[in-house]
């Protein structure tokens, strides 16, 4: 599995876990909004690593947005929801890809 695969898992399911309703929200709150420029140095991470790998990047792309609008109460839900899904969506079809290749 290459690197830019496995962080698009990781990065999704964090995203994930900050689009759950009022826990995700009280948990960016909590950390002073830390949780949120963390999220944006691991999407700028898979960002690189995509780009290196020459994979997808769109859904690292929509995660830097995502983590700059994140402190919107529901736009950042909506963000963080969706960019779940591009990432993990696309995390999958890169294994898809990986296991053809091989």
């Amino acid at each position: 599995m290459k690197i830019s695969t496995l962080l698009k898992w990781i990065t999704g399911i964090a995203e994930a876990l900050l689009a759950i309703p009022v826990a995700g929200g009280l948990f960016i709150l909590s950390t002073g909004w830390g949780a949120l420029m963390f999220m944006f140095v691991l999407h700028l991470i898979t960002l690189i690593f995509s780009i290196r790998e020459q994979r997808f990047s769109s859904g690292s792309i929509l995660g830097l947005i995502t983590s700059m609008v994140g402190a919107i109460p529901i736009v950042g839900w909506l963000m963080h929801s969706i960019t779940a899904l591009v990432l993990l969506i696309d995390g999958a079809l890169s294994m898809r890809t990986e296991q053809k290749v091989e």
